[in-house]
Parts: structure tokens; sequence; C-alpha cells
């Protein structure tokens, strides 16, 4: 566990290809935002949950781990009136972080390795200075959900959202990402549909 990374968990999806909420579905008895954030918990004592609806997990985790109330970007808002996806989210999170190194996770990541992810930040200090970030990459682009990025993204981040932009894949494109290995692909794994579910 380390004291210079904060973790940020994702929990602001609308689950519809799942057809009920993803960060509810237990894993061997386990919710999966629990189990997610157990795994951070291990990770770092400083532990986000950003989400739209506190209400409805904040009976699942630990006093410790704080929730920052996802909300539409300056009154924009997508269908339902909910927020605009994952970059949103992410950028109301690290607009609370201290630290030097956030680490980002989606809710629905069963098949996470707490070996795997302190061993990546073990590394970090070794991330060249320009990199914004730390992440996977793979055949479609960066794995923008399951990986590192550096605090001082934040200006650009919020630059980029203010000028349209909601797609992680356009704006890593703009910057210099380090590369992360990747032992066990299966970890990556995200859990969106009933047949995903019956996969694990």
């Amino acid at each position: 566990m380390t004291n210079d990374l904060t973790a940020i968990v994702l929990a602001g999806g609308r689950s519809s290809r799942m057809g009920r909420d993803k960060a509810l579905i237990p894993i061997q008895g386990v919710p999966l935002l629990q189990l997610v954030c157990r795994i951070a918990e291990s990770c770092t004592n400083k532990v986000y949950v950003v989400t739209p609806w506190q209400e409805r997990y904040q009976h699942l985790l630990p006093p410790k781990v704080q929730f920052i109330q996802e909300m539409p970007w300056f009154n924009e808002t997508g269908s339902e009136g909910l927020p605009h996806g994952p970059l949103i989210g992410f950028a109301q999170g690290l607009a609370y972080v201290q630290t030097e190194w956030v680490l980002l996770l989606a809710c629905d990541l069963p098949k996470l390795r707490l070996e795997v992810l302190q061993e990546w930040a073990a590394a970090l200090d070794s991330v060249e200075d320009e990199a914004i970030a730390a992440l996977v990459e793979h055949d479609k682009g960066w794995e923008p959900l399951c990986g590192f990025y550096h605090r001082r993204c934040l200006p650009t981040l919020i630059e980029f959202i203010n000028q349209g932009g909601r797609s992680f894949q356009e704006w890593l494109n703009q910057h210099s990402v380090q590369a992360l290995p990747l032992p066990h692909p299966e970890m990556l794994f995200n859990c969106n549909t009933p047949k995903d579910l019956s996969q694990i």
C-alpha cells in the first residue's frame, strides 16, 4: 500500500447492455463495486467512488471510502438527465486528488489482479516525465479504465471536455502515454452484458 497514490473508481454507468446495475452484481457473493474497491484499498488508503448514486452504494463500502457526487458538466446532461460518460466522471474525481498519481478503475472489472496493480504502482517512479498516464495498450488503443494518470493532466482534460471532447482515446492520443506490461490479459475483462457475466 502506498500513501502517494489515490484510487478513483467510476460507478456512473447506466448498465444498459447488462439490463441491471453492474456495480451490484455479485461475484462469488461480493458485489462488483465492493470487489473493485477492496482491491483499490489494498493499493492505497485514499479511495474515491465517483457516482451519481451514492445512496445506492454507500452501504456496501467502509466509511473511509469517500464518495464524489458525479454531476452534469455545466448543466449539460445526456439521456435521462445523467452525466456524459466516464471522462467527465474522471475529471470530477481528479479535481479532488492531492497525490501525484491516481489509479483509475472501472467498477466492472471482476478479474482484477492486485499483484499486477501493485507491480505497476511500484514502477511509477520510472515513468517518463512527459507522460500524463501509464496504461495498457491494445488493438483498439489504450485501456483507459484500468491504469494510472498523473495529476498534472487535469488542466488538459478540462480543456478537452470544454471543447466538446468525450472520448478517452481522442484525449490520450494528444499526449504522451507510457505503456504498461500486461502479464495476465484476462484481468482487463469487463462485465458489460449477461453473456459476459456467464463467462465468469
